[in-house]
């Protein structure tokens, strides 16, 4: 008569999910390591010894952090078959992720990121000389004395890159061509969409699309 097998009791990482042994071929081994040492120390002994009173503290920290409930049966061996839950995957599956740093301005004031759009106005100075004014590009990767250049070209006009109202440097283009340039804006640099240009018009800002 054959010899009954007794069925193998596998030890799992409360934090990959993976047998404790295999923790050090997984993805997140230094994340396991706090776990490991608490739950499996005889799988890593060598976790143990390296770890400095100083780190010991630290791993403690960790494990409160974590906030993994577990529960446990004493098994006839000695063993423990822990079932884990952790908190952040209860959550759909959502991981978490590092807080988006907030740059401030001088008097705690957040400052707001820059849309990416392009800002198209017709200028008139001295009552008669009309500039097109292009805001933006920049956002799109578009280096602003190349597209001076181009604009200058396709339009056989003089075009230039200045500072304007705001500190912000943008293009000033001789002449009222503001709705035949949105058609060289999307062909020339396919990475700006038509949706991303807007005119100003009456001091609205108005879609080009």
């Amino acid at each position: 008569m054959a010899e009954k097998l007794e069925p193998v009791k596998v030890l799992y990482c409360g934090v990959c999910g993976l047998p404790a042994e295999y923790c050090e071929f997984g993805p997140d081994f230094e994340k396991c390591k706090p776990w490991l040492i608490q739950n499996a120390p005889h799988v890593y002994p060598h976790l143990i010894q390296d770890a400095s009173g100083k780190e010991a503290d630290k791993v403690a920290d960790q494990l409160q952090s974590t906030s993994i409930s577990a529960v446990s049966l004493d098994c006839p061996d000695g063993m423990l078959i822990l079932s884990m839950c952790v908190d952040s995957m209860e959550n759909d599956g959502a991981s978490t992720s590092k807080p988006e740093e907030v740059k401030r301005l001088p008097g705690g004031k957040v400052k707001k990121k820059d849309k990416k759009e392009v800002i198209i106005e017709k200028v008139v100075r001295n009552k008669r000389k009309c500039i097109t004014t292009v805001k933006g590009l920049e956002n799109f990767g578009v280096k602003l004395a190349d597209a001076s250049k181009k604009l200058g070209k396709k339009f056989a006009t003089g075009a230039s890159v200045v500072k304007g109202p705001t500190e912000k440097e943008q293009i000033d283009v001789q002449g009222d061509i503001a709705y035949d340039i949105v058609e060289f804006l999307t062909d020339t640099w396919p990475d700006v969409p038509e949706s991303a240009i807007f005119f100003i018009e009456d001091g609205r800002k108005v879609p080009a699309a």
